[in-house]
């Protein structure tokens, strides 16, 4: 009964979902979702990527890792990865367009907004927002707009970029209505600044802002005054991932860009992402891309 299992193993672990799955569009960094209707009662489901669901008609209730939530019409929801959505009840007139997108798409799309991003999610750990009359009319717009782009017959080299660049111009908005969404007792904080929760938004703040990425735990605890070990543990237990994790796949992000979106030379990228030689930075390259930086930027 499942339609488009492949992506619904890339969105959720659970592959086992009987439903009727309309997908507007799926790559490896990418899902779009025009609808979802369950064909049977749902089992508990760990998502996998950052998910933004738009509820255009129905009701939903569920629980994400634990908390609950209900959702109504007009009513977003945004979770990141790894959150487990269990005792979901939906109404028979349930409807959502939902985007789904990985750690490395989301950073590219948000660069130096992904602190409003954390912020939202992870400090305060909020899921929903109501939209306003502009938003609703911004997002049904930007579903028309998207789907021209992914249904238009003409073939167009860039036609990938051009949905890149719709989707993060998207997010951006997006960005701007959670920075509003927070009551404004919690967008001013009294928590000292030590607080993990606030340790941690610091830190992948921190990453988001730093022109050199590639550097040690230490030296990124150094910057918050605390030990490697504590700040590995505060990230573990707010994000389920590791600084190190962390570290890298900012690390990564930037040099995709680097090659593939610009026209530095394999020695410039080195130098503008904190390798101390082209050897070491094509090893790095190498490992986490399984080619070589030269064969990475002229892959097809």
């Amino acid at each position: 009964m499942i339609e488009n299992a492949h992506q619904l193993s890339q969105i959720a672990d659970n592959t086992s979902i009987e439903a009727d799955v309309t997908v507007g569009y799926s790559d490896e960094d990418i899902v779009l979702i025009d609808n979802v209707k369950l064909l049977a009662e749902p089992s508990p489901t760990r998502l996998q990527m950052n998910t933004v669901a738009f509820f255009l008609k129905g009701r939903a209730q569920g629980e994400l890792n634990g908390q609950t939530v209900t959702l109504s019409e007009n009513q977003l929801l945004i979770s990141p990865p790894n959150v487990l959505v269990s005792g979901y009840m939906l109404s028979p007139d349930f409807e959502v367009k939902a985007i789904f997108v990985s750690n490395k798409m989301l950073r590219s799309f948000l660069r130096e907004k992904m602190s409003i991003w954390t912020d939202f999610l992870y400090v305060h750990r909020l899921h929903v927002i109501t939209l306003q009359p502009e938003d609703i009319k911004f997002l049904t717009q930007f579903y028309e707009l998207l789907s021209m782009v992914i249904n238009s017959r003409e073939e167009n080299v860039y036609k990938t970029e051009v949905m890149h660049s719709l989707l993060r111009g998207a997010f951006l908005a997006l960005c701007g209505a959670l920075k509003t969404a927070l009551p404004e007792s919690q967008q001013t904080t009294a928590t000292p600044s030590r607080h993990p929760e606030r340790l941690f938004q610091r830190f992948i703040e921190l990453l988001g802002t730093s022109n050199i990425k590639h550097r040690t735990v230490e030296s990124y605890a150094n910057e918050l005054c605390i030990t490697a070990k504590y700040l590995s543990n505060i990230c573990k237990k707010y994000s389920g991932k590791t600084a190190n994790a962390w570290i890298t796949d900012h690390v990564t992000e930037d040099i995709r860009y680097y090659l593939s979106s610009t026209d530095l030379s394999i020695k410039e990228i080195c130098n503008r992402t904190g390798f101390p030689n082209p050897s070491f930075f094509g090893k790095y390259v190498k490992e986490h891309f399984g080619m070589t930086p030269t064969q990475f930027r002229t892959r097809k």
